[in-house]
């Protein structure tokens, strides 16, 4: 495995490791960059070693002392710095320092602290444990790149400020803790899987980096089921990510993608997470594992006719109960109206819009514009497909709704 390979599979956990045993997160950004042009000048020479990554994490330690004992800036924070990274020295050099996975889940809690704004809870894990650059993460989310680095930048500030500890909660605070990680990973996954503004309907990039942290979180918290729950309903979204979008770039419905191009790897992967999610836990089932039971449902049925939807409102009915949001309800909606009864479904959309918890949703005019053309109301079809118009945000979305709204109109 070369220089770039270890970067990008071992950034994270080497920079885990790296906070734990410096106690600051620029300082061991600093170490770890220096650590890897340390690599870049002398392994094309001495070679690749046996353990590169326990060889980075010293080589990236060792040059954080010195950058504290050679840098006048620092020399306020020396002492103590020195002091934790003395403290938490290895007893000898042969035990030099390898990577727990507990640092990495350290990090991610920290990453994710309540303390933090969303959006600098989401910036910071995909620096920190995703290792994008600050501009490879403007550029998803579609703002400057130093806009970005100012979120970076105060996320980091306010971990310091407020001493926000780099530790696991107690099992207290754990499930609630955990909520708010998955919360963020979902939350990437979702804007490379459905971005929610811009030209690009998909951000592959960001999609790849949820999974990876959603494989994080199961191999790091094995006993718990809906981290498994998260990961599977990824993989399975993810298996037909190809799919989506035709060759000019426009959106294709469920119902319409070539299903023999869907990932099957995934698809059973995700499936069998999803199985082994569901007969994990001691309660009902959690938000993440039902969504993945009824992502299971569409990803293995041969084709469209053939999905149980008597099943997935099912699925839905059960989710409205471990967690009623608008949104569940509007899904609940149309897999009601699919299982056969669309006037039921449509009269559900109907009280959600009287509700007003959806406002401003695209996604709510556009349902009920399907429904009502599956019933012949053309005319009532067309008045919720400009509705979705003046809403949406997204180009393919603004396409596919503009071209259900020409059949209607036509």
């Amino acid at each position: 495995m070369g220089i770039e390979e270890i970067f990008r599979a071992e950034y994270g956990r080497i920079l885990a490791t790296l906070i734990r045993l410096l106690g600051d997160i620029d300082a061991a950004e600093e170490a770890l960059q220096d650590a890897f042009a340390t690599a870049l000048a002398e392994w094309p020479v001495s070679g690749v070693p046996a353990k590169p990554v326990p060889w980075l994490i010293s080589t990236g330690r060792h040059k954080a002392i010195d950058r504290l004992r050679r840098r006048a800036w620092l020399a306020r924070k020396q002492d103590e710095i020195a002091r934790h990274v003395e403290e938490t020295a290895p007893p000898s050099a042969a035990q030099e320092e390898v990577p727990v996975p507990e640092d990495r889940l350290r990090l991610i809690f920290t990453c994710c602290h309540p303390a933090l704004a969303t959006e600098a809870q989401v910036a910071l894990t995909l620096r920190t444990l995703g290792g994008l650059s600050t501009d490879e993460i403007a550029r998803a989310f579609l703002v400057p790149p130093a806009t970005m680095a100012q979120r970076l930048v105060r996320a980091k500030a306010k971990i310091r400020a407020a001493r926000i500890p780099y530790e696991v909660p107690g099992d207290g605070a754990l499930a609630e803790r955990l909520e708010a990680v998955m919360v963020v990973v979902y939350l990437v996954f979702n804007e490379g899987y459905s971005a929610s503004f811009g030209a690009r309907l998909v951000r592959s990039e960001l999609c790849e980096q949820a999974i990876r942290l959603g494989r994080m979180l199961v191999e790091l918290l094995p006993v718990h089921p809906e981290p498994k729950g998260l990961l599977a309903l990824m993989l399975l979204h993810d298996s037909r990510r190809a799919t989506r979008l035709d060759e000019a770039g426009d959106l294709v419905l469920l119902e319409d993608q070539d299903r023999s191009r869907w990932d099957r790897a995934q698809i059973e992967e995700g499936a069998a997470l999803a199985e082994a999610a569901l007969g994990d836990g001691v309660g009902p089932p959690g938000p993440y594992t039902l969504q993945a039971a009824i992502a299971a449902c569409h990803a293995q049925a041969r084709t469209a006719a053939e999905t149980d939807w008597r099943q997935i409102a099912a699925l839905y009915d059960a989710l409205a109960r471990v967690h009623p949001t608008p949104v569940v309800e509007l899904n609940r909606a149309v897999a009601m109206a699919m299982a056969g009864g669309v006037e039921s479904g449509l009269a559900l959309l109907d009280s959600l819009d009287l509700e007003g918890g959806l406002a401003g949703y695209h996604l709510l005019p556009a349902a009920r514009a399907e429904l009502l053309r599956r019933l012949g109301r053309r005319s009532e079809a067309a008045e919720c497909y400009r509705q979705a118009l003046g809403l949406v945000r997204n180009d393919a979305e603004r396409r596919h709704l503009g071209k259900r709204l020409r059949q209607v109109t036509a």
